[in-house]
C-alpha cells in the first residue's frame, strides 16, 4: 500500500492538531443543495493542551484491502473534553480512519472544546488522514477529496496552512500572512453549526479582496473591515457570545475581537506576545470559571505544520 520504497512505516504516529481559525468568514449566497457558498481567511494556532491524535497502524501482513467492507477501528478518547466527544462513526476522525484500511485505531486526546468553532472535530479528521498519508508515503492532499465528503473544513485542515477558503470548503488558495500573538476564549458553552445557519438571515453578502500584508497590524488593520457572518445569528442563539466579545476587545492592547466559524470560541489579536500574556492573565482573573481561556500564536504562511511523532506499540494511551 505504501507509494514509496523505504523503511517500514512506525507501527504508531502521533499528531498534534491545531485549532483553526475563521479570521473572516464571509458568507455569499446558498447552492441549490443547500449548502452555503463561503468565503473565509483560515489561520491556525498550536493549542499548549489541545487535541492530539495517535494513529496505530495494523503490521503489514494483517492490513486490510480496500476492497474489503470498511470496519470501525478501535477509538478510545481522553482529555478535559472527552465526555463530549461522539463515538462510532458519527465522530469525524473515526470516519476518516474507516477510509484506510491500514488504520487498527485512533486515540484522541480532547483538549479543544467541542461544537466550538476551531474546526476540533474537522481538523482531528485531517490529522488522521495526515497519518495515513504519512504511513502510505503520499502528500497529505490526495485525501482532499475525501474528507470534503466528511466534512467542508477537513480540506483546509489538511493543508494546514493559512488559507483562503471559498465555495464549500473545497476551494483552497494560499493566504501570506504574518504571525500573530492572540487568544481563544471559549465560554463553556457548545453552538451547533446548524443552528446557527438556520438563524442566518442574510445569505447574499459581498466578498473580500485580500491585498499583501507586510505585518500583524496591517493584518489586524485590513481585518477590521471584513465580517464573520455568522456572528450575529450565533450571539441570537446564544448569548454568552456577547460577554465573551464584550471582554475580549476590552482587554488593553487588543487590536481586534471577533467569533470564530459557527462559534461560540472569540480570538482575540494583539500587537505582541506580552499584550496578548497580559491580557490572559486578566481575563482569567476575572471570567466566570467555565470560560476556556489560551495563549496562543496564529501561524504565518513560512510556518507548516508540527511534524509527526513516531511512536512505538506500546505508548498509545490519550493522556488524560
Amino acid at each position: 500500500m505504501r507509494a514509496t520504497d523505504g523503511p517500514p512505516p512506525p507501527p504508531a504516529l502521533r499528531l498534534a492538531v491545531p485549532a483553526k481559525v475563521n479570521l473572516a468568514l464571509h458568507v455569499l449566497g446558498r447552492r441549490e443543495s443547500g449548502y452555503h457558498e463561503l468565503q473565509s481567511l483560515v489561520a491556525f494556532a498550536a493549542v499548549t493542551d489541545g487535541d492530539e491524535v495517535t494513529v496505530r497502524f495494523s503490521p503489514p501482513d494483517r492490513e486490510r484491502s480496500d476492497d474489503r467492507p470498511p470496519r470501525t477501528p478501535d477509538f478510545v478518547v481522553g482529555g478535559p473534553f472527552a465526555g463530549s466527544v461522539p463515538h462510532g462513526a458519527e465522530n469525524l476522525a473515526v470516519a476518516a480512519a474507516r477510509l484506510c484500511p491500514e488504520i487498527a485505531a485512533v486515540h484522541l486526546t480532547k483538549g479543544l472544546p467541542v461544537a466550538a468553532g476551531i474546526g476540533g472535530g474537522s481538523a482531528d479528521a485531517a490529522a488522521v488522514l495526515r497519518a495515513a498519508a504519512i504511513h502510505r508515503g503520499i502528500a497529505a492532499s490526495d485525501f482532499a477529496a475525501d474528507g470534503l465528503s466528511l466534512g467542508a473544513d477537513i480540506p483546509v485542515c489538511l493543508d494546514g496552512r493559512p488559507s483562503i477558503m471559498e465555495g464549500i470548503g473545497e476551494v483552497l488558495r494560499p493566504a501570506e500572512l504574518p504571525p500573530v500573538a492572540g487568544i481563544l476564549v471559549n465560554p463553556g458553552v457548545p453552538l451547533a453549526t446548524a443552528d446557527v445557519f438556520r438563524a442566518l438571515r442574510k445569505r447574499d453578502n459581498p466578498p473580500f479582496e485580500m491585498p499583501p500584508l507586510a505585518d500583524a497590524g496591517a493584518l489586524c488593520d485590513w481585518l477590521a473591515g471584513t465580517r464573520n457572518d455568522l456572528e450575529a445569528p450565533a450571539r441570537a442563539c446564544c448569548p454568552d457570545i456577547d460577554a465573551v466579545l464584550n471582554a475580549v476587545a476590552a482587554t488593553e492592547g487588543c487590536a481586534l475581537a471577533r467569533m470564530s466559524g459557527s462559534g461560540p470560541t472569540v480570538f482575540g489579536l494583539f500587537p505582541d506576545a506580552a499584550a496578548r500574556d497580559a491580557a490572559v492573565a486578566r481575563l482569567a482573573s476575572a471570567a466566570p470559571s467555565r470560560w476556556w481561556i489560551r495563549a496562543v500564536r496564529f501561524s504565518g504562511s513560512a510556518d507548516g505544520l508540527p511534524p509527526a511523532v513516531e511512536m512505538d506499540d506500546g505508548a498509545l494511551a490519550p493522556a488524560g
